[in-house]
């Protein structure tokens, strides 16, 4: 006999839902999920490598509960004069705003976010079963200082999501809607900057205005500039007390000695897994140029990935691109497809199988 989710005992406030998902398939280029399609440079995998072969041999025993050393490298690596004390890791970002969600959220709390963005921000809000309330960005996706604090202050929410640059937008936030929204609220405000290395480079990280806010909190991730998507490692800084307040949920021993290994060694070599992020922009901008020159509008974007509207038919192009072995995303967004920028091979072949499909119309 079959069953369905809701036939079990599910908590009603799950009901309906369906869990985040984005196609996986064995397509020669796929540019669908916003990774760093870059592999890691050979003398970086190999320093990684032994450093998880030294990590291996203590693997009887529990790791380090409070990563200490993964913690002095991230403080090290984002500067701004910050400390271990105000630094926390996770399993992947989504992971560590679990952790927010599940400190500050939880039944009968609310948190906000500024639509389109992130889906994992609803499901995570849900699946903490806090209520999710979706603000709205102008038609171009941008977000002025006066709106986004006074839609803050008419939903009056627990906790606040500020992605930039935005997903899947690409836009750019100006730190002065930070501020404004940080000072319109009551409640926690979280920067998601999972995409900052690769904004331009005058763009000024929330990092900055973490002084004297205690609410405030950015996270950041490794899976995109450090093309680290599978070793799953997110962060984030704040207050001490903030990171205080997150010890009281995490699961215990969550960072595996392997995870933490990796990370460490990886962080040590920021410089060459950066180097990487020059030549994403270039292809970003190539996607960019051309899909304007094909006739479809391509967005402003400040991130890996460019979302293009003018799509007369989004599922037959996108179903037109896999049948010619490009793997791009349909977000739900009318008119609309997102790609992320691969290398130069894998942004040519998208180009011309979309070239190949015809204009857009």
């Amino acid at each position: 006999m079959s069953i369905s989710v809701d036939d079990l005992p599910i908590r009603d406030d799950l009901r309906g839902l369906s869990p985040y998902g984005a196609p996986q398939a064995p397509l020669p280029v796929a540019l669908n999920v916003n990774e760093n399609t870059h592999p890691v440079p050979d003398d970086v995998a190999s320093d990684i490598l032994d450093a998880v072969a030294v990590a291996l041999r203590d693997v009887n025993r529990y790791p380090d509960r409070e990563f200490t050393l993964l913690r002095e490298s991230f403080a090290q690596y984002l500067g701004h004069g910050l400390d271990s004390s105000q630094i926390w890791a996770g399993n992947g970002s989504n992971e560590v705003l679990q952790h927010v969600m599940q400190a500050f959220g939880g039944p009968g709390r609310s948190v906000f976010g500024f639509g389109p963005t992130y889906s994992m921000y609803s499901l995570l809000a849900r699946g903490t079963g806090a209520r999710w309330v979706a603000g709205e960005r102008e038609a171009d996706f941008t977000l002025s200082a006066e709106s986004a604090a006074a839609q803050v202050r008419a939903a009056d929410p627990d906790i606040i999501i500020l992605c930039t640059p935005n997903n899947p937008t690409g836009t750019l936030l100006s730190l002065d809607v930070v501020e404004a929204v940080y000072e319109a609220s009551r409640g926690i405000v979280i920067v998601d900057e999972a995409y900052q290395e690769f904004a331009p480079k005058n763009a000024v990280s929330a990092l900055t205005l973490l002084e004297g806010r205690p609410r405030l909190a950015v996270s950041r991730t490794m899976s995109k500039a450090f093309a680290f998507a599978g070793a799953r490692v997110g962060y984030l800084a704040a207050s001490p007390t903030f990171i205080d307040a997150l010890r009281l949920v995490r699961l215990p021993y969550h960072l595996s000695a392997l995870t933490q290994a990796a990370a460490v060694a990886a962080l040590r070599n920021s410089k060459v897994m950066l180097s990487m992020v020059d030549d994403i922009v270039v292809q970003r901008d190539r996607i960019s140029a051309t899909l304007e020159a094909l006739g479809y509008l391509p967005h402003d974007s400040a991130s890996n990935f460019v979302l293009f509207g003018g799509v007369s038919d989004p599922k037959a192009v996108w179903q037109a691109l896999f049948d010619r072995g490009v793997l791009v995303r349909e977000i739900g967004l009318a008119g609309h497809l997102r790609v992320s920028a691969g290398t130069e091979a894998e942004t040519t072949a998208f180009l011309e199988a979309l070239a190949s499909i015809g204009s857009a119309s």
